[in-house]
């Protein structure tokens, strides 16, 4: 974690260094707020550093490191809202907003950062892929509220999926990451093991990404984080239309609440996804509540001996999936 560390003056590394040894892989935030004390968000609780608070001086450093002390290099991130660093860690920004003719020009004052740790959990996804694959992979869309493990587990989907599993052949795979968060690129260059036949358009609109990939890299099946506006889910259309395979993910607590949004509405008329697996927020991200097929039925249930274990056979009937999945 050197590469969050470093963010911080010298005399406050030390402190988050104290505070957080040996609960790396539970932290999920820190959270730094100017003149406050720092926020140190883990998977079961959060907690405070009572004896450090961000100085002005302390905060300049900390953007001055974001930044390579030249803010408008990254203009373009800024607008977003976020920076993402090497590791594929990335750091959201807060503060005064600065607009042109209505629209977001930069933040002028960064005064809140988020910094949200990428864990990368290779093999997360071992028990779901014969979920998503029956002679071929099928249409999947992964939902799950904040922080529930959605890219955690696409991004593991994805590295399997390029690099073959238990026998299945690896496929070529275009993946769209409009914010840098599934393969977490710095400058075109992905920090997270995403497998050997994956290739990734960083940075891109998710709309405008599925069409140059298709036409740039002929993919066999296309990975999209967070769709949910009209011009993404036309996009998803066109893509499907052109025989690709997407598997993608959405903020939502249930398929009844998808259903109900005016912009998904073609999507389930269509019965575009063959598998929609809900994601179960809880003290551990990534477990797994109910996974659905096309037509709205739960293919998951629960087995008395392992609550969390799913049949690895690779139908896509309803009667032959069973368990629960936890990532690890």
């Amino acid at each position: 974690m050197e590469e969050i560390i470093r963010l911080f003056p010298k005399g406050i590394q030390v402190q988050i260094e104290k505070h957080i040894a040996g609960r790396w892989n539970e932290l999920q935030e820190i959270r730094c707020r100017l003149n406050k004390q720092i926020e140190v968000i883990y998977n079961a609780k959060n907690e405070w550093v009572t004896d450090v608070t961000l100085t002005k001086q302390a905060f300049t450093y900390m953007v001055n490191q974001l930044s390579e002390f030249s803010l408008y290099r990254m203009e373009d991130e800024l607008r977003e809202g976020y920076i993402t660093i090497e590791g594929g860690h990335r750091i959201g920004i807060a503060g005064k907003v600065n607009t042109l003719q209505g629209a977001v020009k930069a933040i002028q004052h960064i005064t809140f950062l988020n910094i949200r740790v990428a864990k990368e959990k290779i093999g997360c996804a071992d028990n779901i892929m014969p979920s998503i694959y029956h002679r071929g992979y099928v249409n999947t869309l992964f939902v799950g509220s904040p922080q529930s493990g959605k890219t955690t587990l696409l991004r593991d989907t994805a590295r399997q999926i390029a690099s073959g599993w238990n026998g299945v052949a690896a496929k070529k795979v275009g993946i769209v990451d409009e914010r840098s968060e599934i393969a977490g690129s710095i400058k075109g260059v992905p920090q997270h093991n995403i497998g050997i036949r994956a290739d990734v358009m960083d940075a891109c609109p998710k709309a405008e990404g599925m069409m140059m990939m298709i036409r740039s890299m002929s993919p066999e099946v296309l990975i999209v984080d967070e769709i949910g506006s009209q011009k993404d889910v036309q996009a998803l259309l066109e893509a499907i239309n052109a025989g690709v395979i997407i598997i993608s993910s959405i903020h939502g607590r249930s398929l009844e609440e998808l259903k109900k949004r005016p912009s998904l509405h073609k999507l389930f008329e269509q019965q575009v996804f063959q598998r929609v697996i809900l994601l179960e927020r809880k003290r551990v991200p990534g477990l797994i509540k109910n996974i659905y097929n096309e037509y709205g039925e739960n293919i998951l249930r629960i087995t008395g001996d392992k609550p969390y274990a799913m049949d690895r056979g690779n139908s896509i009937y309803p009667h032959d999936h069973m368990g629960r999945v936890r990532m690890e």
